[in-house]
């Protein structure tokens, strides 16, 4: 399959539905990945002892989605090797399994009442597995789809699938917002959150059926093959650009931990009730697959480096102000109608520039070694912010606990303008050549990909 097409000519019909297989499938990704988010936060209390503060309950909520986001760096590794080295799409296949049978599994768990704190051990094991199949997932899948389209519709494609992120978030949303309006709070905590999990295991197997019409990609298959791409990807050239990558994905996972945690703040902190924080969210991840596909034409127009110092900039003062904003006036009682309409605003500014970091990172290697250093840099940033509900606590000892998310709003603006900056621009990289090594000032010389 030839992907080298001119401008504006229509892409295949088997380029598109893997562009689109990638989409449903980052989709289905982030549905389960964020059911604990919105679907586990009315309820989160039927796994935890009874009495806690308000903070702990926060703090061990948002340890359920960390969970997963421990996992996910684990599943890059595994099968970001096994992308390289079997192919991009069996292992996405494998992965798709895994997490649809995790996911289901969590459904069918007890209580405190009935297993005591085995109970919420049993929901943080559960969820920490289905992270690596998920890390599985979008490490393999997205490669797939990237590798597939021509370079002058990298930015575009990568836009749109990040944007299955919102899709999945609005479709956990949805779900979370029916169940809870068409059942009593006893239904819900009882049997009604369980429905939301065993819907996102029929999703994740409806998809493996559709993948099987996905062809494999031509890029790896006709690239030559590492026969370590594991040890090779943490050597040389590539070391230095993971942790080039490291540093700027470390400022991008505090933003997005701050959004995962806000859920629970809503609710609990600021008394928003359940059904309207999961709509406030429905709302915004509709809005977000336009901000991602934004940035990522952005990035496109003017370069993944320049666009992401700009986001960056974005998180920094705008992200931090909106929330101050939405914090004070809440609890001065400004109407839930103007907390709903900051809250969108902060989130699709803090979240919208995830739109360049696929097309970003995957031009930052070359083919034999693309999954692994693709999904080692896009999830092992997320170790030191998956601890974020941590340090809200701890912070919550010198400031107030609801303003302490600005402190990690900062951090993540600095470290996203510091990462790109140590970066080269990717933008006119070429798939099935080397990738750009060194820093923008000082380019590397091509280099020959290593067997």
């Amino acid at each position: 399959m030839d992907i080298g097409l001119h401008r504006n000519e229509p892409l295949p019909p088997a380029v598109k539905r893997t562009v689109l297989a990638g989409c449903i499938g980052f989709a289905v990704d982030f549905f389960d990945i964020y059911l604990p988010v919105l679907a586990l936060a009315p309820v989160i209390r039927y796994f935890e002892p009874p009495g806690l503060s308000p903070a702990a309950s926060t703090t061990i909520y948002f340890f359920t989605f960390a969970a997963t986001l421990f996992g996910r760096p684990c599943g890059a590794v595994i099968f970001g090797h096994w992308a390289d080295k079997l192919g991009r799409r069996r292992t996405t296949m494998i992965s798709i399994a895994g997490f649809g049978i995790f996911t289901v599994l969590i459904a069918l768990l007890p209580g405190y009442a009935t297993l005591g704190v085995w109970a919420l051990v049993l929901l943080i094991a559960l969820r920490f597995i289905d992270g690596v199949f998920m890390g599985g997932e979008y490490t393999s899948n997205n490669m797939l789809a990237l590798e597939m389209v021509p370079k002058d519709r990298r930015g575009f494609v990568g836009g749109v699938l990040q944007g299955a992120f919102p899709i999945g978030f609005a479709l956990v949303s949805a779900v979370t917002s029916f169940l809870l309006g068409v059942m009593t709070q006893a239904q819900y905590l009882a049997w009604g959150w369980r429905l939301a999990f065993v819907f996102g295991g029929v999703l994740a197997f409806a998809f493996l059926m559709f993948y099987r019409s996905v062809p494999e990609s031509e890029v790896w298959m006709e690239s030559e093959k590492s026969t370590a791409p594991l040890k090779e990807v943490f050597s040389g050239d590539h070391l230095r650009n993971l942790i080039q990558i490291f540093v700027m994905m470390v400022g991008f996972w505090f933003a997005s931990q701050v959004n995962s945690i806000l859920p629970g703040i809503l609710i609990q902190q600021l008394h928003v009730p359940a059904k309207l924080t999961s709509d406030i969210f429905l709302a915004g991840s509709i809005v977000l697959f336009f901000g991602f596909v934004g940035c990522g034409l952005l990035s496109q127009a003017i370069g993944r480096r320049p666009a992401i110092v700009a986001c960056g900039l974005g998180v920094l003062v705008g992200g931090t102000g909106l929330y101050y904003l939405l914090v004070n006036r809440a609890l001065a009682g400004a109407p839930l109608t103007e907390t709903a309409a900051v809250t969108i605003a902060f989130y699709i500014l803090t979240v919208s520039p995830w739109g360049i970091v696929t097309t970003y990172i995957s031009e930052r290697f070359p083919t034999h070694v693309r999954a692994s250093g693709y999904g080692i840099g896009y999830s092992a940033a997320v170790v030191v912010p998956a601890f974020a509900g941590f340090y809200l606590l701890g912070l919550s000892h010198v400031m107030p606990y609801v303003y302490s998310p600005l402190v990690l709003l900062v951090i993540a603006g600095v470290l996203m303008v510091m990462g790109a900056l140590m970066g080269p621009e990717t933008r006119d990289m070429d798939m099935r050549a080397p990738a750009i090594m060194g820093t923008a000032e000082e380019p590397a010389a091509p280099r020959t990909a290593a067997t």
